[in-house]
């Protein structure tokens, strides 16, 4: 699609905030308004439209596109979303370790066990923790705290957050980054810990390195999306 328009501006909006195209309230490809919940994500999303040159790139606009997600997936199957991005924390990533190699395995706890450290102070829970590939049972208790945790968040959080726990394979990572415990960055290198130690010892190929950085960046983006969602402004 060209660019048809050339004024970006953020304006008030039903309780929220929109953007506007020439004055033309942006929509989202279900036709609903794009309301966005506080100024500092409205600004943002107004960013990448004003970013567009001559053809505009859906592509190049992420934090638009989980802002669509959140107000035409999210909102309408709110409880599903919920359920989903709260199955990965029964089935964590970082609660399968693996028995051999020594080495491999020192590299998970030196990565995971900051997060399980952080998941037992910032909410209280210790979940069951294996060596090996058979399933982990996994305490009521354990899975009704998560999901509570999870359903916290609003509808535009729950978007980036249920990308950020899909990419990673942890919601205690996704949980650490949208709670300041750890940087985005940081976040990803440790949710990678298992892949970084078969390419050091087995080398990738170049498909599996542009996976890897495609993935990695919609997790970049998918956690400053959650990180301006939940801004206070």
């Amino acid at each position: 699609m060209k660019r048809f328009y050339g004024e970006v501006l953020v304006t008030s909006s039903n309780g929220g905030f929109a953007v506007a195209l020439d004055g033309k309230p942006v929509r989202t490809p279900a036709k609903a308004a794009l309301n966005l919940p506080n100024v500092a994500l409205a600004e943002a999303v107004a960013d990448e439209w004003r970013a567009q040159e001559q053809d505009i790139s859906p592509e190049d606009m992420p934090l638009t596109r989980l802002a669509n997600s959140a107000i035409d997936r999210v909102a309408p199957a709110r409880d599903l979303v919920i359920d989903g991005t709260t199955a990965y924390g029964v089935s964590d990533l970082l609660y399968y370790r693996a028995e051999e190699p020594a080495e491999l395995a020192a590299a998970q706890a030196a990565g995971w066990d900051p997060y399980l450290d952080w998941l037992k102070t910032a909410h209280g829970l210790e979940p069951a923790v294996t060596r090996g590939i058979l399933p982990v049972e996994q305490s009521d208790a354990l899975k009704a705290a998560l999901r509570q945790a999870v359903a916290a968040y609003d509808d535009f959080a729950l978007a980036g957050l249920n990308v950020t726990t899909a990419l990673s394979g942890s919601l205690i990572v996704a949980l650490a980054v949208a709670e300041g415990f750890a940087g985005a960055e940081d976040a990803w290198e440790a949710s990678q810990v298992d892949e970084s130690w078969q390419a050091t010892h087995w080398g990738i190929d170049d498909e599996a390195r542009e996976r890897s950085a495609a993935n990695r960046a919609q997790f970049l983006d998918a956690a400053k999306f959650v990180a301006l969602a939940r801004d206070p402004a």
